[in-house]
């Protein structure tokens, strides 16, 4: 019997480096993996990684931490491993939309990723502090959009009826470099070390083959520390996994000191995980009901991998 293929799903964003550093490294020989092989399966948007979980078609997937409890409260067979990051979000403004402040974005739309997301709690925290209502009908219309559409629909709004958009990096510095947007606030001072994506396992992968699992998760927290210690190979690897300029990458990953962190604090934090949940349910109600957290994350893994 030979090794098994475990198929990951990925978005292309900042956010889920380690997994591209884990892949090429694997390619070229230099951490050869010895208890499976990997396949990697970039997609478009949000829903396309929750799909291929929920039909089996990818054992692994890089995604929103809301998303994630969501599809675990759903009955699909998952389990939350660690966390592939923590901060790594922008939110940025149209040029075109000519808003000097927060208030200027009433009447206007915005560009979230994913309902259920870390991006939406945070702008439903920032403007509700300043009293204007998010959401249909209300001061500032949401609509989901997929991270990679993002510069282009600005691009082409001639019109500034989008205020902008909040997403996972390299998208938001994309649209600042191409000149069609320009930074508001970056996650991390909206909640500092704030989680966004996790890594999330099938139940049937890890009940079959524990031990690659295991190999996975130590791949993948060294090239967290790969990202810190190597940042021009990250630049590099980075710029290939994500099909973006090198330049675009480096500004993401060198201009701004923990503009998003990849290299530290991997491992799943249960508080700061209720704390997303309590108010997406309680606050936001966009989230039905609450799960057991401790039945959903796995965290062994990571701790014998040396994820802190």
């Amino acid at each position: 019997m030979g090794k098994p293929v475990i198929k990951a799903a990925h978005l292309k964003i900042t956010d889920h480096l380690i997994l591209g550093v884990t892949k090429a490294h694997a390619d070229t020989g230099i951490v050869p993996f010895k208890t499976f092989d990997l396949e990697t399966r970039p997609m478009v948007g949000w829903n396309q990684v929750g799909d291929a979980m929920k039909d089996g078609s990818v054992d692994v997937a890089f995604m929103l931490a809301p998303m994630a409890i969501d599809l675990f409260h759903a009955g699909v067979g998952i389990k939350l491993s660690m966390f592939a990051h923590k901060t790594g979000s922008i939110f940025v403004k149209n040029k075109k939309a000519n808003i000097q402040k927060l208030e200027d974005f009433k009447g206007k739309m915005i560009a979230i990723p994913y309902q259920l997301s870390v991006h939406n709690m945070l702008l439903h925290q920032l403007f509700t502090r300043h009293g204007m209502s998010v959401g249909a009908g209300k001061d500032v219309a949401l609509e989901v959009m997929a991270p990679s559409q993002m510069p282009e629909a600005i691009q082409y709004d001639e019109d500034g009826e989008i205020g902008g958009f909040i997403v996972a990096e390299p998208f938001g510095s994309q649209a600042i470099k191409e000149g069609y947007a320009e930074e508001m606030y970056l996650s991390r001072d909206l909640w500092p070390k704030h989680p966004c994506c996790v890594v999330v396992i099938k139940e049937k992968l890890i009940d079959s083959h524990p031990e690659a699992v295991q190999e996975l998760t130590q791949s993948l927290v060294n090239s967290g520390k790969f990202v810190k210690d190597n940042p021009q190979g990250a630049i590099k690897i980075g710029a290939q996994f994500l099909s973006q300029k090198e330049e675009v990458v480096m500004h993401v990953l060198t201009d701004t000191p923990d503009r998003v962190l990849i290299s530290s604090e991997l491992f799943p934090v249960l508080s700061e995980l209720e704390k997303i949940q309590e108010y997406m349910c309680n606050t936001m109600g966009v989230m039905h009901s609450k799960i057991n957290l401790e039945k959903f994350v796995e965290s062994s893994f990571a701790k014998n991998a040396g994820a802190t």
